[in-house]
């Protein structure tokens, strides 16, 4: 499979995240192992096999489904130069559902199940910004939280744009409580086991699914659930917000460890 790794390099050539190229080349490599044939040595027939039987015997989401459709179309147009391949595979019709919403209660209550501080930062940002969970794993100490402006500056968004997104009072003071708490080293504001790596997403996620289980919530809900409130509530009184944007005292006490301050946040 390495040689395949290697002969879809145009999906580096043309910018695509690192996640999808990494989605794209795990599906290519699935389609060649469920036949243990090359890619190259197979064509429609065998693409319309093998996404039934993703969809009869897998029974994978149509949004799965969507994956692998623009992975084989990719790797036929570009890779091997035959679109003739997938030109009549067409892309799942994918149901329109509305996402259930967590109410402020339901908010507060997820918040006061993170234990740690800086999941909790973290989760807090996605619902006050809306920002994707890699991107506030991506962002910087240096320059990305814009306190003079309030805003924080989102790079390589959607799309491979960078954007701003307002950065609201409530939520800078969660920021600067973390920071004085545990006052992170290294580029990012919310490092990994290694201070020079960001966290990542699948460590966030695995702690909001917990949170979640903690809280007693019922709804289906995923860690983007709490982004579908358009905006974050302005009425909020700081009485009500000490046990999960303010107070901390289920934090043990942390020393900083000396070092040079980097973030707009000191």
């Amino acid at each position: 499979m390495g040689k395949l790794r290697d002969r879809m390099a145009d999906l580096e050539l043309r910018n695509y995240s690192r996640r999808t190229r990494k989605e794209y080349v795990r599906c290519a490599c699935n389609f060649a192992k469920h036949f243990w044939r090359s890619p190259h040595l197979m064509g429609e027939d065998e693409i319309r096999r093998f996404l039934l039987h993703l969809i009869r015997v897998r029974r994978v989401s149509p949004s799965v489904q969507k994956m692998y459709v623009a992975a084989m179309k990719f790797l036929y147009r570009i890779t091997l130069n035959r679109p003739e391949e997938v030109h009549r595979i067409p892309y799942p019709k994918e149901p329109k559902t509305l996402p259930d919403v967590l109410s402020q209660d339901e908010i507060l209550a997820l918040l006061r199940a993170v234990q740690s501080i800086k999941y909790r930062a973290i989760i807090a940002t996605a619902y006050a910004t809306g920002m994707r969970i890699s991107e506030i794993c991506r962002l910087r100490c240096s320059g990305d939280i814009d306190i003079t402006r309030m805003l924080i500056h989102v790079r390589n968004a959607q799309g491979a744009k960078d954007c701003y997104v307002t950065l609201i009072r409530r939520l800078l003071q969660l920021l600067h409580q973390y920071w004085k708490h545990v006052h992170p080293q290294g580029p990012y504001p919310f490092p990994g086991q290694e201070t020079k790596r960001p966290i990542t997403a699948t460590s966030v996620c695995r702690t909001f699914k917990k949170a979640v289980a903690a809280a007693g919530i019922s709804k289906s809900v995923s860690f983007h659930t709490p982004s579908a409130i358009p905006s974050p509530p302005t009425s909020w009184r700081p009485e009500k917000i000490s046990g999960s944007f303010g107070s901390f005292s289920v934090m043990p006490p942390y020393v900083p460890q000396a070092g040079p301050q980097t973030s707009a946040l000191t």
